[in-house]
């Protein structure tokens, strides 16, 4: 750890100052940086510069997994165990690695490096992955636990496929479309095209192409920019959500990674809509790639004039600014997430007022995720009635699947709504590997259910998938074939919410506990009688009773098991 320097520090902090409360993730992040961990010292002065209690900086130090209030390696090591990666290894390399550093269960630092068990890294089609530093690696083997140490292995790169790809268009080279690319391939027409029209234009015409959202709530968009352009109250908010932390999704890291202009472009015809002259990109912690890629394309932007006060040649003015996450599920959800732009804990807040009305500082804010935005230039340029040309009358327009687990091509598929299960899976990721059968298919990630091979038919769209019981989610497909244990891949997904459960509202927080107590003792063949029926009541409460959808949707995947393999939990 470096020494603490007051005067280092305090110059760091001045950066932040102006800000308030505001800056505190960021000016927590920037000290971090400095001295490797967060300590009493660094606190006090992170209080006093931002004007924030102390407590209230202690309260957030510790809310969010990557910070450290103590000290840490030089090297921060995360290696994933969710789903995908367990799947494939994910536990195996953990330990191999702490044998190789000589850590018992106890220790998690050795020398210069500390190993943690890390949520899922967004990597899912390279599984197992893990965080070296900043350096993300995949494809891990338990063999090569002295390099990866080192930070060697394989470099993952983006592994895109599909049918009439729009969104993708631009990815797949494994390296950033830099501004004069897109470009060349008609970006940033669709702004200037809206920026001769009036916003209500915009906006109708995003309301007719039935847009809607693509992280699972399936809000329609034109209505929510809607709302947030009839709100009364200035100035007003346009926010990407690009904390995707759903295990099993990576889809919007991929956007992010190699086509950032794409999101920059959609962010900027929002606020345009809306009325909006600042933005905020809030960008998970665990992607530093992407951190790097959109701060170049922000950079960029500006630039060229289509980031700053009249953009064009406009009247239109907008900021945007990049906001890194701290590691917390919970801050995918809207509210949330709003809470930690203001520099506090990630606590969901109560709804109504929603954030069209009441949201970011109080004002009217419309939030969408990556994969929302980026349909938006297509939208704009083409019309909605050449976005309606593929995909279905209620779910038009292609949609972004992330296909993981035991699939012979895994990676991110864009295809037009529509297609089958069976299509997706075996007509363009290759099935199962030879040799195998399916047994089981997990949708829409931690949160979501599970079908049998019976539902091989099932369409994928919003109404095929309801029509089968199933949710499309954020678009997770992880295929599971017969060797696998299902009771540990519950029991995977329940420690995943036992540990991300915010704890702000009972149900959620002492359910998930209580659901990863009974499949512990099921994983270890130890259930007690009525076990089954406690799943199942603790599941329904959380569904009924959590104020969040985290804790709504906390028990969706072990419900779902439920019904379909009774005998699982005998």
């Amino acid at each position: 750890m470096a020494e603490i320097n007051p005067l280092v520090l305090r110059e760091t902090l001045s950066r932040y100052a102006p800000q308030g409360r505001t800056a505190l993730l960021p000016a927590l992040h920037a000290v971090q940086a400095i001295y490797g961990y967060l300590p009493e010292a660094v606190a006090v002065e992170v209080g006093r510069a931002l004007g924030v209690p102390l407590s209230d900086v202690h309260g957030v130090i510790k809310f969010y997994n990557l910070f450290h209030p103590e000290p840490v390696g030089k090297t921060l090591l995360q290696v994933c165990t969710d789903p995908a990666c367990a799947m494939n290894g994910g536990e195996d390399v953990l330990q191999a690695i702490r044998l190789h550093l000589g850590l018992t269960e106890e220790q998690h630092t050795a020398g210069d490096i500390t190993v943690k068990r890390a949520a899922c890294l967004g990597l899912c089609e390279h599984a197992p992955a893990l965080l070296v530093g900043q350096t993300a690696l995949g494809r891990a083997q338990a063999s090569q636990a002295a390099e990866l140490c080192q930070g060697r292995g394989y470099r993952p790169h983006a592994l895109v496929y599909g049918e009439q790809r729009r969104l993708t268009l631009n990815c797949g080279k494994g390296r950033p479309t830099t501004l004069a690319e897109y470009e060349a391939g008609g970006g940033y027409r669709a702004l200037r095209r809206a920026l001769e029209q009036s916003p209500a234009a915009v906006i109708a015409e995003v309301k007719a192409s039935g847009l809607v959202g693509r992280g699972g709530a399936a809000f329609p968009t034109g209505v929510k920019w809607e709302g947030a352009a009839q709100a009364a109250g200035d100035p007003k908010y346009v926010i990407c959500n690009a904390d995707e932390s759903e295990p099993g999704t990576f889809k919007d890291r991929v956007l992010l990674e190699e086509d950032p202009h794409r999101l920059l472009e959609g962010l900027l015809i929002a606020a345009y809509a809306i009325g909006a002259s600042k933005g905020y990109i809030y960008l998970r912690g665990e992607y530093p790639a992407a951190q790097i890629t959109v701060l170049a394309a922000i950079q960029q932007a500006q630039q060229a004039g289509l980031l700053g006060p009249n953009i064009l040649g406009s009247n239109f003015c907008f900021e945007l600014e990049l906001r890194l996450g701290a590691g917390a599920y919970i801050c995918g959800e809207e509210t949330a997430l709003f809470e930690a732009i203001e520099g506090k804990r990630g606590y969901p807040r109560l709804k109504p007022p929603f954030p069209t009305l009441h949201g970011l500082f109080g004002k009217p804010t419309a939030i969408n995720n990556v994969e929302t935005l980026c349909n938006a230039p297509f939208i704009v340029e083409h019309g909605a009635a050449a976005y309606r040309q593929l995909g279905t009358e209620i779910s038009p327009g292609t949609k972004l699947f992330c296909l993981s687990g035991d699939v012979l091509r895994p990676g991110l598929y864009e295809t037009p709504f529509g297609v089958s299960l069976h299509h997706l899976l075996y007509d363009l990721a290759g099935g199962v590997p030879e040799g195998r059968k399916l047994q089981a298919i997990l949708f829409g990630g931690a949160a979501g259910a599970f079908a049998t091979p019976a539902q091989l038919d099932a369409e994928m769209s919003f109404e095929g998938l309801r029509a089968t019981g199933l949710p499309l989610g954020s678009g997770v497909v992880l295929a599971i074939d017969e060797r696998r244990d299902l009771r540990q891949i519950l029991l995977g997904l329940a420690r995943f919410f036992s540990h991300e459960s915010c704890g702000k509202c009972f149900p959620c927080q002492i359910g998930t506990r209580r659901q990863l107590e009974i499949l512990e003792r099921l994983a270890r063949d130890a259930a007690l009688p009525g076990d089954a029926q406690r799943l199942s009541d603790v599941g329904l409460t959380m569904s009924d009773a959590s104020l969040c959808g985290l804790g709504q949707t906390a028990a969706s995947a072990v419900l779902s098991a439920l019904r379909l393999w009774p005998a699982l939990f005998d």
